[in-house]
């Protein structure tokens, strides 16, 4: 268990969970360099006593000691709402698509370099801030059979079941039906959803979300009739 460093005129804190100490003194370096506080623990279990409300970010590697990764996500969101990035091996895919399912916001692939992680950070915690109120759109409640799509309320409904959706598959979600027939790439929907290039980040994450959403929306996922994928394009919804 490590306490974090004060830092002057720091721009958030952040919890790393990862066993590899190098590797958290590399990340640690990189995120007090960008004036970040960073704390640091070696276990999942270490990482869930520090978690607090003065903690913004939780940085959490899959392959920890004693609890691994996504039982520590999974704790996290059942107490808190702070954004979280996994850490994942290269060849990983079923754990990334995993750890987006239980509530991760994003992840990073091992090797990775330093400056990527510190730019997913702030991109991140973008994503997650609250808006000043002067920038809320009031949107009307878009209604598809018996889908709900609220914008203001910021949830969606199915028969009047509210959908447990996070808050990046709702975001995708609006932002497609408020443009009903209209087909937008993968890194254009990386662009105005996750607020992020696609340099950054990998333009399957828009299709993992988009198979999590069609879960939770299509009558029959297999054969989607509203989050419809355009060959060649990306995906659009249809009413």
């Amino acid at each position: 268990m490590t306490q974090a460093h004060p830092v002057v005129g720091a721009s958030g804190s952040v919890l790393l969970i990862d066993d590899d100490a190098q590797v958290r003194g590399v990340m640690r370096v990189r995120l007090e360099a960008s004036n970040f506080r960073v704390t640091e623990a070696a276990t999942g279990e270490d990482g869930l006593q520090m978690l607090g409300e003065d903690i913004d970010l939780v940085i959490v590697d899959v392959g920890l000691p004693g609890i691994d990764g996504f039982t520590v996500v999974r704790a996290i969101r059942e107490r808190h709402d702070m954004p979280i990035i996994m850490v994942t091996g290269a060849d990983e895919e079923a754990d990334r698509v995993l750890g987006l399912e239980i509530g991760a916001d994003d992840y990073v692939v091992k090797p990775f370099l330093p400056r990527e992680l510190v730019a997913r950070v702030h991109a991140v915690l973008r994503r997650t801030a609250p808006q000043p109120s002067t920038e809320v759109v009031i949107d009307h409640v878009i209604v598809v059979g018996d889908l709900e799509i609220d914008g203001h309320a910021m949830v969606a409904r199915r028969g009047g079941e509210t959908l447990p959706l996070t808050n990046r598959e709702f975001d995708l979600l609006h932002y497609l039906a408020r443009s009903p027939r209209q087909a937008f790439t993968r890194e254009q929907l990386l662009r105005h959803v996750w607020h992020t290039e696609p340099g950054w980040q990998d333009p399957s994450t828009v299709t993992e979300h988009i198979h999590r959403l069609r879960r939770q929306i299509e009558v029959d996922p297999a054969t989607p009739k509203h989050l419809v994928t355009v060959r060649g394009v990306g995906y659009r919804f249809d009413l």
